[in-house]
């Protein structure tokens, strides 16, 4: 299995999960850890190949620039999952199946829930995009975006990422408020963790999260509940990172040959 890194409070989740579940099942689990570079991830299931595992999975950092390393798992006879992103790819052959989130459904729960809990006169957006290229990123935006569409009192002023990171989401907060400060309503953020940084930058500006501006976050990880309890974060959508027993199942089914739908959508709310 080759992960992304360790960026968010979400990836550390999946990780852990993943390795127990290997672990409960009697799978023998390489783990590689690619510190947010795709370069790592190609080293990584290159060296699977070389070693002749029975299944690679992997979470892509970016959608493009797989089909070279998954031309190579396929000649070798080696069966690929992917997991929680998708990739973009001419032959969907290089990939059994793709388990994960709907991302794009995501963005749309956050639009509807800024159209029912969001009113009155102009409202001015400012949104901290996940990691550039990124499946989440890019599908997060166009679901929020497809929700406002047409709604011209909901204005979308700064988009920038942060990273997916909490430092990174409180950087580019800091400054969206130097550039404007009180015309700011309402915070969209990809992920907890850059709300999360955004939340302190709004506070060290003076000003209240939750209450000055709301913020409408993607995850749900334990720092978000502890948010919304401290009245800090207004809502956060569902994104569910235990993929790991299904993950493992699925491995097992396609080591057994069993033929496998090519997106397995994982469930999720509000």
């Amino acid at each position: 299995f080759s992960q992304i890194g360790s960026e968010s409070g979400w990836r550390a989740a999946e990780t852990s999960v993943t390795k127990a579940e290997a672990e409960a099942r009697g799978i023998d689990l390489k783990f590689a850890d690619a510190q947010q570079k795709q370069e790592n991830q190609i080293k990584a299931i290159r060296s699977y190949i070389a070693q002749k595992v029975d299944v690679i999975a992997f979470a892509p950092v970016v959608t493009t620039g797989w089909d070279t390393v998954l031309k190579e798992a396929k000649a070798a006879k080696i069966p690929v999952i992917l997991t929680d992103r998708s990739i973009e790819t001419s032959d969907p052959s290089l990939y059994v199946t793709m388990i994960g989130s709907d991302f794009t459904e995501e963005g749309r729960k956050a639009g509807r829930w800024l159209l029912d809990n969001v009113k009155g006169g102009t409202v001015n957006i400012v949104e901290l995009q996940g990691t550039v290229g990124s499946a989440p990123a890019i599908e997060r935006k166009k679901g929020f975006e497809e929700v406002i569409a047409g709604k011209a009192e909901y204005k979308v002023i700064r988009s920038q990422t942060g990273d997916f990171t909490r430092a990174k989401g409180k950087e580019v907060m800091e400054a969206f408020l130097k550039a404007d400060g009180n015309k700011i309503n309402v915070l969209y953020a990809h992920n907890d963790d850059m709300a999360i940084g955004a939340i302190q930058a709004i506070e060290e500006a003076g000003m209240k999260p939750g209450t000055d501006v709301k913020v409408i976050s993607v995850d749900a990880v334990k720092g978000a509940f502890e948010a919304m309890i401290a009245g800090k974060m207004n809502v956060s959508v569902e994104c569910n990172p235990q993929l790991g027993p299904q993950l493992m199942e699925i491995a097992k089914e396609v080591v057994a040959g069993k033929p496998q739908p090519k997106r397995i959508n994982t469930k999720e709310s509000v």
